[in-house]
């Protein structure tokens, strides 16, 4: 699956996910009731979430993901633009989540210092550091339990900040509706491992696709919330191979940003589930038009001619959700080989490793 010749940081911290989702199951879910131990305010109306890098990719995730299950308006800002607003959310019973995989990211840690002096709103954090400023400043806390992440691309603490926003919402319908409202989707996330395991599977395929990748021109496109997932895609390809990559919802690229296709291009749409119509429309005119390479990660569809599609079949979106981000960290991993980059070690960028409980 992997090769034999020595692995770099990021290869083994991918392979690593497997491990990390089913301790933090085991940390967080009583395996006696079923019941999510993770504190939380109570009667919370609003949720920010503030964060930056792929940190930030997360939360825009949680957004969809807190409003579908728990009904609860959520919104994601990123920390530096949080902190130039002249007016940040102060309605009653809003809870602020902050994310950072070191505890120390400057940014969020002033966000946090800026909602305690303005506010009397409760905060909490999500970070892989226990020892951490962040930590220290926030009234509730979660451990995500990735362990030290020496790669400079994120991608364990990526799925470890997810599966813990993924925990909080469900959490959240348990106070509203009891435990067996979320059973389901917890019995699902036992089988992540499985998951897990199928989508490292296709390394030689994806190996097959960052050939051609590497040399081309790529955009990533999604809907609702792949988006997160697409913007993190892109992310892992700039930071590992400097290429200048793209990520938009599929319906505002439709508006201008579509030109972009007359130079020749790779198109690549991110899927969790069924595909809608409207989205079907757009992305056969696009091949219509623009006649770019077509790839979907995910679900594809009969209606969409595709030139590859790369999926592991699941249960549902939040399964897909945690397959397609470990194809998207593979494939930013083969280009970056393929362009001999050292992804341990990109031009001009340094991470923040803090150590914590494992």
């Amino acid at each position: 699956m992997f090769r034999n010749m020595k692995q770099t940081n990021m290869e083994l911290e991918i392979i690593e996910q497997k491990k990390i989702i089913p301790y933090i199951l085991l940390k967080y879910i009583n395996p006696q009731t079923g019941d999510i131990k993770i504190d939380l305010p109570q009667n919370i109306r609003k949720i920010v979430l503030v964060a930056s890098g792929s940190s930030y990719h997360c939360a825009r995730f949680a957004v969809d993901l807190l409003e579908k299950f728990s009904g609860i308006e959520s919104r994601a800002i990123y920390s530096s633009e949080f902190l130039l607003k002249n007016v940040i959310p102060h309605d009653e019973n809003t809870l602020y989540i902050f994310i950072t995989q070191s505890g120390e990211t400057s940014d969020t840690i002033k966000s946090v210092e800026r909602v305690r002096q303005l506010t009397n709103l409760k905060t909490l954090c999500i970070t892989n550091n226990e020892h951490s400023t962040i930590w220290n400043l926030c009234d509730y806390k979660i451990a995500c339990f990735a362990g030290i992440e020496n790669g400079i691309a994120a991608t364990k603490s990526f799925t470890s900040q997810m599966l813990c926003l993924i925990l909080i919402s469900l959490k959240l319908v348990e106070n509203i509706h009891g435990v067996e409202a979320t059973k389901e989707y917890k019995k699902s996330l036992v089988h992540l491992p499985i998951i897990l395991e199928k989508a490292l599977a296709k390394r030689s395929d994806i190996k097959n696709l960052a050939g051609n990748l590497s040399k081309e021109n790529v955009i990533i496109v999604a809907d609702g919330i792949s988006y997160s997932l697409a913007k993190e895609a892109a992310l892992k390809i700039k930071e590992t191979s400097y290429k200048n990559i793209s990520a938009a919802i599929l319906g505002e690229f439709m508006h201008g940003h579509v030109a972009v296709l007359n130079n020749k291009s790779t198109l690549i749409y991110i899927a969790v589930d069924k595909i809608s119509e409207r989205s079907i429309s757009n992305l056969n005119k696009i091949v219509s038009d623009y006649k770019p390479k077509l790839i979907i990660i995910g679900p594809a569809d009969s209606n969409i001619k595709t030139d590859y599609n790369i999926n592991i079949e699941c249960e549902n979106e939040i399964q897909q959700m945690f397959a397609n981000v470990l194809i998207c960290q593979q494939l930013a991993l083969e280009i970056a080989l393929k362009l001999k980059r050292n992804v341990d070690n990109p031009k001009g960028l340094h991470k923040i490793v803090k150590d914590e409980i494992k």
